[in-house]
């Protein structure tokens, strides 16, 4: 999936769904955080927060209480007018959802306490220069083995063949030169269960994991093969590996 195909797939998904996958039923074993609680955690009731990109929303509105104001920005039009549909519904004061390309936050310099980024790219730079001075930057990331077992079974996927660390190295060592003097990494790789095939499903059709899944005429087939093989009393089994970086300026 090039750049121009996965922007179209993330807008399609953000007008269908936003990023919302509460209804899918999956269980985890050995997940070390909540990604949106240590951010909570980490913010003040007098700051402001950044969420890039925010996607539909869902998750962050959950900690919009915990701070003054919170921004949330995506480059996906369809993924902000999910977000606006679930800001209005929440009817929270202190929440602002704006379109904007993490390559170019259009903010003032040295304007928010926190910056928050699950699952999507950020500029170092460009967050550097929006923070306060002793501002902390969060971020959650895949990692390169997640989903393992189906990217070998269809032989195909999200960074498939990519040394596991790699994206992290490479963000850890942008916000050291952005000038971040704190900067710490977590890992974990859990073991998830998905409790029927539709759940499984849900999830190939709404995130890249496997690139344009359903498009060849072999996918139903490696699926119904991979399912076969991976189900187990607890659910259709596979991997999450995420790693956590928390950057102070």
């Amino acid at each position: 999936m090039n750049p121009v195909e996965y922007i179209e797939f993330y807008n399609r998904v953000g007008r269908i769904n936003g990023w919302d996958f509460s209804k899918v039923k999956c269980t985890s074993e050995g997940v070390e955080w909540d990604f949106y609680d240590k951010v909570r955690k980490a913010s003040n009731k007098s700051d402001l927060l950044l969420d890039i990109g925010t996607g539909g929303g869902e998750a962050v509105l959950s900690i919009a209480e915990s701070a003054l104001l919170l921004v949330g920005i995506d480059q996906s039009s369809g993924m902000i007018k999910t977000a606006l549909e679930n800001a209005a519904k929440s009817r929270l004061p202190n929440v602002r959802f704006l379109r904007m390309n993490a390559e170019k936050l259009d903010f003032p310099e040295n304007f928010f306490n926190v910056v928050s980024c699950r699952h999507s790219e950020f500029n170092a730079e460009e967050i550097s220069k929006v923070l306060v001075e002793g501002g902390l930057f969060l971020t959650q990331q895949v990692g390169e083995n997640d989903k393992a077992n189906l990217k070998a079974a269809f032989g195909r996927g999200q960074a498939l063949g990519i040394k596991s660390g790699t994206l992290k190295n490479k963000y850890v060592t942008e916000l050291y030169e952005a000038g971040f003097t704190d900067v710490q990494s977590f890992e974990y790789n859990a073991t998830e269960y998905y409790e029927t095939a539709e759940d499984f499903i849900f999830l190939l059709k709404h995130t890249p994991i496997i690139p344009d899944f359903g498009r060849e005429e072999s996918d139903l087939s490696t699926l119904q093969q991979f399912i076969a093989e991976n189900k187990t009393s607890q659910g259709i089994r596979t991997n999450s590996e995420r790693f956590m970086i928390i950057a102070r300026l």
